[in-house]
Protein backbone atom coordinates (compact mmCIF):
# COMPACT_ATOMS: atom_id res chain seq x y z
CA UNK A 1 0.00 0.00 0.00
CA UNK A 2 1.59 2.92 -1.67
CA UNK A 3 1.54 6.17 0.84
CA UNK A 4 3.13 9.64 0.54
CA UNK A 5 3.14 12.24 3.05
CA UNK A 6 5.36 15.52 2.30
CA UNK A 7 4.68 19.40 3.46
CA UNK A 8 6.07 21.99 1.34
CA UNK A 9 6.42 25.73 1.71
CA UNK A 10 5.59 28.12 -0.75
CA UNK A 11 5.73 31.96 -1.51
CA UNK A 12 1.77 32.12 -1.91
CA UNK A 13 -1.36 32.44 0.62
CA UNK A 14 -2.88 29.15 1.80
CA UNK A 15 -6.19 30.86 0.16
CA UNK A 16 -4.65 30.43 -3.46
CA UNK A 17 -3.44 27.39 -2.94
CA UNK A 18 -6.60 25.62 -1.78
CA UNK A 19 -8.11 27.67 -4.81
CA UNK A 20 -5.79 25.82 -6.76
CA UNK A 21 -6.46 22.12 -5.65
CA UNK A 22 -9.95 22.77 -5.30
CA UNK A 23 -9.95 23.33 -8.88
CA UNK A 24 -10.18 19.24 -9.91
CA UNK A 25 -11.69 20.21 -13.28
CA UNK A 26 -8.35 22.02 -14.37
CA UNK A 27 -6.05 19.02 -13.61
CA UNK A 28 -5.99 17.98 -16.81
CA UNK A 29 -4.28 21.27 -17.69
CA UNK A 30 -1.31 20.79 -15.56
CA UNK A 31 -1.22 17.45 -14.01
CA UNK A 32 0.87 14.37 -14.77
CA UNK A 33 -0.88 11.45 -16.13
CA UNK A 34 -4.46 13.08 -15.53
CA UNK A 35 -6.18 13.23 -18.97
CA UNK A 36 -9.82 14.20 -18.16
CA UNK A 37 -11.66 15.16 -15.29
CA UNK A 38 -15.92 15.34 -14.76
CA UNK A 39 -17.49 16.64 -12.25
CA UNK A 40 -20.45 14.36 -11.30
CA UNK A 41 -22.24 16.19 -8.54
CA UNK A 42 -21.74 19.12 -6.17
CA UNK A 43 -23.48 19.75 -2.91
CA UNK A 44 -23.24 22.17 0.40
CA UNK A 45 -22.53 21.11 3.76
CA UNK A 46 -22.14 22.60 6.92
CA UNK A 47 -18.40 24.41 6.50
CA UNK A 48 -18.14 23.31 2.69
CA UNK A 49 -19.03 21.51 -0.10
CA UNK A 50 -19.08 17.49 -1.49
CA UNK A 51 -18.33 16.60 -4.70
CA UNK A 52 -18.21 13.59 -6.50
CA UNK A 53 -15.82 13.73 -9.45
CA UNK A 54 -14.52 11.13 -12.19
CA UNK A 55 -10.71 11.44 -13.16
CA UNK A 56 -8.95 9.54 -15.76
CA UNK A 57 -4.87 8.70 -15.20
CA UNK A 58 -3.23 7.68 -18.52
CA UNK A 59 0.15 5.69 -17.43
CA UNK A 60 1.69 3.78 -20.25
CA UNK A 61 -0.84 1.50 -21.28
CA UNK A 62 -3.02 1.75 -18.72
CA UNK A 63 -5.65 3.86 -19.02
CA UNK A 64 -8.25 3.97 -16.12
CA UNK A 65 -11.29 6.35 -15.08
CA UNK A 66 -11.93 6.61 -11.34
CA UNK A 67 -14.69 8.26 -8.66
CA UNK A 68 -13.78 10.00 -5.46
CA UNK A 69 -15.20 11.86 -3.30
CA UNK A 70 -13.76 15.40 -2.99
CA UNK A 71 -15.06 16.83 0.39
CA UNK A 72 -13.78 21.31 0.11
CA UNK A 73 -13.78 22.56 4.05
CA UNK A 74 -12.12 26.27 3.21
CA UNK A 75 -12.78 27.36 6.53
CA UNK A 76 -10.44 24.51 8.27
CA UNK A 77 -8.55 24.47 5.05
CA UNK A 78 -8.44 21.17 4.06
CA UNK A 79 -9.53 19.31 1.47
CA UNK A 80 -10.62 15.41 1.87
CA UNK A 81 -10.66 12.45 -0.72
CA UNK A 82 -12.12 9.36 -0.60
CA UNK A 83 -12.22 6.45 -3.42
CA UNK A 84 -15.80 5.73 -5.04
CA UNK A 85 -15.21 3.31 -7.92
CA UNK A 86 -12.69 2.14 -10.65
CA UNK A 87 -9.10 0.97 -10.58
CA UNK A 88 -8.42 1.15 -6.83
CA UNK A 89 -8.70 -1.16 -3.80
CA UNK A 90 -8.68 2.29 -1.86
CA UNK A 91 -7.39 5.34 -1.75
CA UNK A 92 -7.78 8.45 0.16
CA UNK A 93 -5.62 11.84 0.51
CA UNK A 94 -5.98 15.42 2.13
CA UNK A 95 -4.35 18.49 1.87
CA UNK A 96 -4.10 20.92 4.74
CA UNK A 97 -3.23 24.73 3.70
CA UNK A 98 -1.95 26.77 7.03
CA UNK A 99 -0.49 30.31 6.30
CA UNK A 100 3.06 30.52 6.82
CA UNK A 101 5.00 33.87 7.13
CA UNK A 102 4.66 35.75 3.79
CA UNK A 103 3.52 32.17 1.97
CA UNK A 104 1.87 29.32 3.51
CA UNK A 105 2.53 25.56 4.30
CA UNK A 106 0.95 22.81 1.98
CA UNK A 107 0.63 19.09 3.84
CA UNK A 108 -0.73 16.34 1.52
CA UNK A 109 -0.96 12.72 1.95
CA UNK A 110 -2.27 10.12 0.04
CA UNK A 111 -2.47 6.92 0.24
CA UNK A 112 -4.15 3.92 -2.39
CA UNK A 113 -3.67 0.29 -3.68
CA UNK A 114 -4.52 -0.15 -7.39
CA UNK A 115 -6.53 -3.46 -7.82
CA UNK A 116 -4.40 -4.82 -10.96
CA UNK A 117 -1.01 -6.36 -9.65
CA UNK A 118 0.44 -5.22 -12.18
CA UNK A 119 -0.04 -1.42 -12.46
CA UNK A 120 0.27 -1.80 -8.25
CA UNK A 121 4.36 -3.22 -9.22
CA UNK A 122 4.38 -0.68 -11.72
CA UNK A 123 3.47 2.17 -9.99
CA UNK A 124 5.24 0.79 -6.40
CA UNK A 125 9.29 1.14 -8.76
CA UNK A 126 8.79 4.75 -9.71
CA UNK A 127 5.48 5.83 -6.60
CA UNK A 128 7.72 8.11 -4.77
CA UNK A 129 9.20 9.94 -8.13
CA UNK A 130 5.32 10.00 -9.11
CA UNK A 131 3.95 11.68 -5.97
CA UNK A 132 6.65 14.39 -6.36
CA UNK A 133 6.10 15.19 -9.83
CA UNK A 134 2.20 15.31 -9.09
CA UNK A 135 3.24 18.15 -6.03
CA UNK A 136 5.75 20.24 -8.08
CA UNK A 137 2.90 20.33 -10.78
CA UNK A 138 0.92 22.18 -8.26
CA UNK A 139 3.92 24.75 -7.67
CA UNK A 140 4.32 24.81 -11.09
CA UNK A 141 1.00 25.62 -12.13
CA UNK A 142 0.88 28.38 -8.46
CA UNK A 143 3.18 30.07 -10.24
CA UNK A 144 1.41 30.36 -13.88
CA UNK A 145 -1.70 31.53 -11.70
CA UNK A 146 -0.13 34.05 -9.18
CA UNK A 147 3.12 34.77 -10.65
CA UNK A 148 6.86 33.33 -9.63
CA UNK A 149 7.53 34.70 -6.08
Amino acid sequence: MPKHHETRRLPYTADQMYALVADVESYPKFLPWNAAARIRSRRPIEGGEVMEADLVISFKVFRERFGSRVTLLPGAAKILTEYLDGPFRHMRSTWTFRPAGEGCEVEFFVDFEFRNAILQGIVGVVFNDAMQRVVRAFERRAAELYGPR
